[in-house]
């Protein structure tokens, strides 16, 4: 088996093959005598549109054209032969070649596929396959396609298909399983600011129109999705107001469903014209919405759809005219009973029988809550709060629904407290999570993702769609899937450094998104201000820098690395997500260290606001790129700054004068902390910590280490300070955890220069201490019991401890006999402290669910702590824009020596990302210790 058939079968589509005979048969090349293979398809245009795909994938791969067929007769040496199970072709192909496809009667997009000799023709083979429908038929394709290489990217981000003259297909006989999820789709949103300007350029209807679509259809089919939202907002035509966008869907197989404010397949925000129709209000202007609805269903009643029920308002907002709750939920079940009695009408069948959708969006949700009665067959979809985080799922009774019970999840936003519309950062081991909980609760009916404009959400959009398809892939780590989704887009060679990459960028962005590193909220919009990763000095900050420095290197080197027919694929999928988010964060921390530096007079003030400034150049510069990429196709699709907002904005780079001072000084990393200017290490615990030597004159000037006691190090040992690098030079010092301190002296031209090194006590031997007066105890170094699982690659030290989602929910008084996990820690301060636990901000599991915990500490009482918030409270908007949930306990008293600290697991699905114990005077850090 060749790699790219080993990456297929560790993929969605591999997993979803089961083989039943002819195992480890030999592989069949494609290309023979006869030049490529021949492509045999029934005249279902859904079909059509995978034959057509399937001549384009080969002739690119085995570099000679495939060319279609009528009949069997006239086959080349390798055929393929595609069809529905029960089509004229397929029955009479099936009949002559004795295969029995009656398996697939009744069946959802699954298919067969088995190479076999040519009837009639025994040195001829023909690859069969049979699908229960037409997706089925599209995705077995799309099953070969993947397996010669053929990345879902290919036209998407320009993912060149490899080239193989030698390309073979495996002839095991392999039957599909049917999806995890029966309607897997994407949402096109805020398509303002990429999609929609793109296709004004492009689209010959000068909108998102039936050339745009068709690609975008097409992408789902390789992505193996059948569930579109349409692009909705007002910048753009509505999707049933463009002749050919309902065809092109009916074309690619592809269902077409609204939004959670566009009930009945009507786009509210362009279509509800109020100077014709009145106001949308279901209690004052009934009829006219009820004839609104009724138009759009005959219209469209022709066509596959998942009809959205239920009321809101016109965009995005509560319904018009409810002055309580009640009286919602009243309104709400009375219009859902109307478009029922529509869809009845129109149909001319029992609305059970059509599929429909409920979302339970923001001030929905609160209406169900309170009692809404949804008909049976009607699925639930369950939101998430608009961060990554699902709001409730589905408890045993609802999973049972006759409708099922489905997910809404937002991989882009636009909204409070702030958008993130720019680049794809959502963590995927936290998409991982959140699907897991889906699974674990059933609801499979229905997944959709808010993918925004598509472009630059790929990886997140596929990956979503993976696990839609196959569940399966969510019982290995999101890394997993990454690190082969990146070998099919750049090959298998560079795919672990590229991965890697990946995970850094998406590590960062965890912390703190790019979008959010302005500090400010929107709706409504306030400005940026200094950035919380300056609230101990300007250390922290200094780090994330040199992370998103190196990050951006390693991807820049390896981008080079790669043939120069992937570079432009690279660029979009990789390097322009990683260089922006380097940038945004370089532009917003040089400027404000610049601020703090100049206070301090230091000359590196000037120098970093020039590369603020360079920064901002930067990000303009790749944007250009992009646009300007391939020739000019993705013209218009990449804006840098969505909305405008303040974030996004350039500042005014200052110019800084020059200090009046000519000495040389040493600054520390604790400046603005009461650790104060000195080195802080622990003694008997090994520690790396920066000092900087400043040179606060114009002039250039040497420096060195001129003595250092046997157990310090530092990682440089002398050099220039000049202009270059501001006259300043941060040193990396390292303490062994086992020499003395004291005597670390460094030379500044003529000047003798001590540092200043604290050496806090030692803590009880082979136990956690401090370290700047913080015990940091990350979740996944405590003991734990059944019930408490590993989490990895979610938090902030990369691997967190989740409760199992099969918990049962106890009271506090049964919290001893629940899954436990024990640390054990020393500390060496005396005195007042705060113990600190940080948390994910997820939501209750089901409505039967919290989110709580117990703790104990050494022999004290057992003490509840409740991470639930309340609707958009401004501690759920601190928890999403940071990841983090937090409760702080003050403890009066917390002796010198060793303790133990155990946590109890009340509810499922309560995520821990780490515990500290801060003692009066330790850093204030944005994230986690240094």
């Amino acid at each position: 088996m060749n790699p790219v058939q080993a990456f297929i079968r560790t993929t969605a589509a591999g997993a979803l093959l089961a083989l039943y005979a002819g195992a480890h048969a030999a592989a069949l090349p494609l290309k023979t005598a006869d030049g490529a293979p021949t492509v045999l398809a029934e005249e279902q245009e859904t079909v059509q549109v995978a034959a057509d795909l399937l001549r384009r994938d080969l002739g690119a791969v085995v570099g000679a054209p495939a060319r279609p067929v009528r009949r069997l007769e006239d086959c080349a040496r390798v055929c393929f032969v595609l069809g529905r199970h029960d089509s004229v072709l397929m029955a009479d192909v099936a009949r002559r070649a004795g295969v029995d496809l009656s398996w697939l009667r009744g069946q959802w997009e699954r298919y067969e596929r088995a190479v076999l000799p040519l009837p009639g023709a025994p040195d001829k083979h023909m690859v069969l396959i049979a699908g229960a429908d037409a997706r089925g038929t599209a995705y077995g394709v799309i099953d070969v396609t993947r397996e010669l290489g053929i990345s879902a990217w290919e036209w998407w981000a320009d993912v060149a298909p490899p080239a193989r003259p030698d390309a073979a297909l495996a002839t095991e006989r392999l039957r599909a399983r049917a999806p995890s999820v029966r309607y897997r789709g994407i949402f096109l949103n805020d398509e303002d600011w990429g999609l929609q300007p793109w296709a004004a350029r492009h689209d010959p209807s000068g909108d998102i129109g039936p050339a745009t679509y068709a690609r975008i259809f097409e992408l789902m089919l390789r992505l193996k999705a059948n569930l579109v939202w349409p692009a909705m907002h007002d910048s753009t035509t509505p999707f049933y107001q463009i002749d050919g966008n309902a065809e092109v869907a009916k074309k690619y197989g592809i269902v077409v469903g609204t939004s959670h404010a566009e009930p009945m397949m009507r786009n509210n925000v362009r279509e509800w014209v109020r100077g014709q129709r009145g106001d949308f209000n279901f209690f004052t202007n009934r009829k006219a919405l009820v004839d609104y609805w009724g138009e759009r269903v005959a219209q469209v009643k022709g066509y596959e759809n998942v009809y959205s029920v239920g009321i809101r308002g016109v965009h995005d907002s509560a319904m018009e005219g409810a002055t309580s709750l009640r009286q919602a939920r009243d309104a709400v079940g009375d219009a859902i009973g109307v478009q029922r009695q529509l869809l009845a009408s129109a149909h001319g069948q029992d609305p059970a029988h059509v599929p429909q959708a409920l979302t339970l969006y923001k001030e929905v949700l609160d209406i169900y809550r309170a009692g809404l009665q949804v008909p049976d067959d009607i699925t639930l979809l369950w939101p998430d709060d608009n961060y990554g985080y699902l709001h409730q799922l589905s408890t045993p009774a609802e999973a049972r629904r006759g409708g099922g019970t489905g997910l809404y999840y937002h991989l882009s936003y636009w909204g409070r407290p702030h958008d993130y519309l720019w680049l794809g950062t959502t963590n995927p081991e936290l998409v991982r999570d959140q699907l897991q909980r889906a699974v674990a609760t059933g609801a499979r009916k229905m997944w959709v993702a808010n993918v925004g404009d598509i472009k630059p959400l790929e990886y997140l959009t596929q990956y979503f769609l993976d696990c839609a398809f196959d569940a399966d892939l969510l019982n290995a780590p999101a890394q997993d899937h990454l690190r082969r989704w990146v070998a099919q887009q750049f090959g298998a060679a560079a795919a672990g450094d590229i991965a890697a990459v990946l995970r850094d960028y998406y590590e960062l962005a965890w912390e703190r998104r790019p979008e959010f590193m302005g500090f400010s909220q929107v709706e409504s919009i306030t400005p940026v201000r200094q950035s919380d990763y300056l609230g101990s000095g300007g250390e922290e900050a200094e780090r994330r820098l040199q992370r998103y420095q190196a990050l951006a290197e390693r991807a820049r080197a390896l981008g080079a690395s790669l043939p120069a027919s992937l570079r432009e694929a690279y660029f979009q999928l990789v390097l322009y997500p990683v260089q922006s988010s380097a940038h945004l964060n370089l532009r917003i921390l040089k400027l404000d260290l610049a601020a703090q530096y100049a206070r301090e007079g230091r000359q590196a003030a000037s120098l970093y606001a020039r590369q603020a400034a360079a920064a901002q150049q930067a990000i303009s510069r790749d944007t250009a790129e992009y646009n300007a990429m391939a020739q000019g196709k993705w013209a218009g699709m990449m804006d840098a700054a969505p909305r405008k907002l303040p974030v996004f904005e350039a500042p005014l780079f200052p110019a800084y004068g020059r200090s009046s001072r000519d000495d040389c000084t040493l600054a520390y990393p604790g400046a603005l902390s009461s650790q104060g200017d000195s080195l802080n290490f622990t003694a008997g615990v090994a520690g790396l910590r920066t000092l900087t030597v400043v040179r606060r004159g114009a002039s250039a000037q040497t420096w060195s280490v001129a003595a250092a006691p046997a157990g310090i190090g530092t990682e440089v040992s002398g050099g220039t300070l000049d202009a270059g690098n501001g006259f300043e030079q941060r040193v990396a010092v390292r303490y062994d955890g086992k020499g003395a301190v004291d005597g670390l002296v460094l030379r500044c031209g003529e000047a003798m220069l001590k540092a200043a090194i604290t050496l806090a006590p030692a803590p009880v031997a082979g136990l956690p201490g401090e370290q700047e007066r913080i015990v940091a105890l990350p979740a996944a170094t405590g003991a734990a019991t059944k019930g408490w699982g590993a989490a990895p690659g979610l938090g902030s030290y990369g691997n967190s401890m989740r409760a199992d989602l099969d918990l049962p929910s106890r009271p506090l008084a049964q919290a001893s006999a629940a899954p436990v996990l024990s640390y054990a820690f020393s500390s060496t301060s005396s005195g007042e402290a705060q113990l600190v636990f940080v948390a994910l901000p997820v939501h209750p599991l089901t409505s039967e669910n919290q989110v709580r915990v117990a703790y104990r500490l050494d022999d004290g009482p057992m003490q509840l702590l409740d991470f639930a918030t309340r609707g958009r409270s401004d501690e759920w908007k601190r928890n999403v824009l940071s990841n983090t949930a937090v409760r702080s306990v003050r403890l009066d008293e917390l002796p010198p020596g060793a303790h133990r600290l155990q946590v109890f697991a009340l509810d499922p699905g309560f995520v821990l990302d780490r515990i500290e114990v801060r003692f009066d005077g330790a850093p204030n850090y944005y994230g986690k210790p240094l």
